[in-house]
């Protein structure tokens, strides 16, 4: 979230930091979705699946430097410990179904809490909620949780971070960065 968006005659982007989904992790999520027969809300198309990280929302793209360089400053993980999506949850608040991870590995816990704070003194505020990974399938969602046949137990496999602006349904990459030591994980 910002508490410096653009000005009235900046042009700005809605941009978010994300671990991107990999082709193969988004063909078995979505046959997964499929297999739930939900007849409520929009899914979300396959080539967006990710996991967001932090929400930076409307930003003036004078400020787009400053964020990818601040990005470019933080240190990969010595080790990238599993993540587990393996719970379904709806969240009535923003109506979604969501996938998220029972227990979220306490180094990506921390690194996040990193990008936070460097994002912090560019005048980004913290979500005080704690952050709990999760991968949005369907919005507008009214329904319940819907049962599955298949408990999921989808293991994320991102190596990087990616700057994604949101543009029109689409998510285009405006930079990526190691989340991980691939020579030590």
């Amino acid at each position: 979230m910002s508490s410096n968006e653009a000005g009235p005659n900046e042009p700005f982007k809605r941009l978010f930091f994300a671990l991107p989904c990999t082709p193969q992790q988004g063909r078995a999520l979505s046959r997964w979705r499929g297999e739930l027969r939900l007849r409520s809300g929009r899914p979300v198309a396959t080539e967006n699946f990710h996991l967001t990280l932090m929400f930076l929302g409307s930003v003036g793209v004078t400020q787009l430097p400053a964020i990818l360089e601040a990005a470019a400053r933080l240190r990969p993980l010595e080790r990238l410990e599993p993540l587990v999506l393996d719970r379904l949850e709806v969240w009535r608040r923003s109506q979604a179904l969501v996938l998220t991870a029972e227990h979220a590995p306490a180094a990506l816990l921390r690194w996040v809490y990193g990008l936070q704070e460097a994002m912090s003194p560019l005048g980004f505020l913290v979500d005080p909620r704690e952050f709990r990974p999760h991968l949005t399938l369907m919005r507008d969602f009214r329904d319940g949780v819907p049962e599955t046949a298949q408990a999921p137990g989808f293991h994320w496999n991102a190596r990087e971070f990616v700057l994604y602006e949101s543009s029109r349904g689409r998510y285009p990459a405006l930079g990526q960065w190691p989340l991980a030591d691939i020579a030590r994980s």
